[in-house]
């Protein structure tokens, strides 16, 4: 069949059809197409051709993260959301909202807040849709204290490979036996169906929020100790991490005080970082005042948040002497955009992500990984995230030599995975440095997660390669 027949077929449904160009590129893999779908049938549709024709399917959203994850091995039709924008249903009393997935976070927080309800969620990407949000499985700084989407959806509607639709969670209609589709759908980079819509629990806004912020000059010192061995005496380095972190972040994520967040934000690994705190609902002032006692002599309470909140992590500035930092304070100023954010577009821009997950207890790792790693790699690196969920974000300047990034990268993985406890997964990463590493790790469900693809993209339609093991 010729490539005018397939799209003469796209077009029969009904679907508008239009032909790809350079900024429809996913991960550098242009296709041929772009379906712009305005419902669930309307995806349905395409993805029945797509079965008939033999043809495999991206979906996108906002593109904000369009590069992230493993280039696909073939995409022929783009299915952009952009079009289901609608928020479908907003039952306030219920505390639920159901919205189609290209309806942007932002979106749906103007919407909530007329009746003064949110999505407890922080976006660390701005643009982000709800789609987008649930694909990538991505959370800011409240999912210490609210989970991420994945805790907060309470149903989903998806379309299937061969054009089926499902339903899982709140306004069931008809369940895939046996399947959470929820869970199974949240960070699964697309690759078993296109998210049409979902549902989610609210939470009243807050009365009030105060920030916590404090500085600390050194989070990671380097000393020398002399070593004697059979009469020889050995210089030896070793690291540890600042006395006062180790004390102030058990003492704060423990607090009765309850915040909501813990944040870092460390510019430059070899210069000072800053945590941050949030405090919401009733008195926050006052709780916030509270917490200044276990967050040392620099702490202050503010009603707004630091502008680095929330963001990725900008790289270091290829300017930027080592140890230094932004605008001659903690590196924090200044940082108006995240990396994968306004301005970057879906290409990122060379952008080199990664994200660092560890365990509460190995507060020391999270910060002397991305040290040693990026000393004995020879790179720069910049980290910001949850400390108190221990979930950070590494970013490298977009410049790094490819082999630099795939040395950076295992180096981290020596620091944060040994026990098998830490996990590093490179989210973005040009296409050259990309061929050198391996962007998931270690993976102990993969042999599941194979069998969860067989089970719901036999023919590998959906995003074919994006995710571990080539799923």
């Amino acid at each position: 069949m010729s490539e005018r027949d397939v799209r003469d077929a796209l077009e029969a449904t009904g679907v508008a059809v239009r032909g790809a160009g350079d900024e429809d590129e996913v991960a550098g893999v242009r296709p041929r197409w772009v379906a712009l779908p305005e419902s669930a049938e309307e995806i349905a549709a395409v993805m029945r051709v797509c079965a008939a024709h033999d043809l495999a399917a991206v979906a996108t959203g906002g593109g904000t993260k369009l590069h992230w994850g493993a280039p696909p091995r073939r995409c022929d039709v783009l299915v952009d959301l952009c079009c289901m924008n609608r928020v479908m249903e907003h039952a306030a009393g219920d505390l639920v909202v159901r919205a189609q997935a290209g309806v942007t976070v932002e979106a749906l927080a103007r919407a909530l807040a007329e009746e003064g309800q949110e999505l407890a969620l922080d976006v660390p990407v701005p643009g982000t849709t709800v789609g987008g949000l649930l694909a990538t499985g991505v959370a800011g700084p409240r999912r210490f204290r609210h989970g991420t989407a994945r805790d907060l959806l309470i149903g989903v509607t998806v379309v299937l490979a061969d054009g089926t639709i499902a339903r899982s969670g709140g306004k069931v209609v008809k369940n895939v036996a046996g399947y959470d589709l929820g869970k199974l759908f949240t960070g699964s980079y697309g690759t078993l169906g296109i998210i049409a819509d979902a549902t989610f629990r609210l939470h009243p806004l807050p009365a009030a929020r105060a920030w916590v912020t404090a500085t600390v000059e050194r989070p990671v010192t380097v000393t020398v100790e002399p070593y004697v061995y059979e009469g020889k005496t050995l210089e030896t380095t070793s690291t540890g991490v600042a006395a006062s972190l180790h004390a102030a972040i058990p003492a704060i994520t423990e607090s009765p005080l309850e915040p909501s967040a813990v944040e870092v934000d460390w510019p430059d690994v070899e210069g000072p970082c800053t945590v941050a705190v949030l405090v919401e609902g009733a008195a926050a002032a006052e709780r916030a005042k509270a917490l200044c006692g276990l967050m040392g002599e620099t702490a202050e309470v503010t009603e707004e948040p630091p502008p680095w909140w929330g963001l990725l992590p900008e790289p270091p500035a290829p300017d930027r002497p080592p140890g230094g930092t932004t605008n001659g304070g903690t590196g924090s100023e200044g940082t108006t955009s995240g990396v994968a954010g306004e301005g970057t577009g879906s290409t990122g821009g060379g952008e080199i992500l990664l994200e660092v997950r560890n365990i509460p207890y190995r507060l020391a790792g999270s910060f002397v990984g991305p040290f040693e790693a990026a000393r004995e790699a020879g790179v720069r690196a910049s980290v910001r995230g949850s400390l108190a969920a221990s979930v950070l974000h590494v970013a490298l300047p977009p410049d790094t030599e490819p082999g630099r990034v795939a040395a950076f990268t295992s180096q981290l993985r020596d620091h944060m995975e040994t026990d098998g406890e830490g996990r590093v997964v490179v989210l973005a990463v040009p296409p050259e440095a990309g061929r050198r590493l391996d962007r998931w790790g270690h993976v102990g469900a993969l042999r599941l997660m194979q069998r969860v693809k067989e089970r719901f993209d036999p023919d590998r339609r959906l995003s074919p390669g994006r995710f571990p093991g080539g799923i």
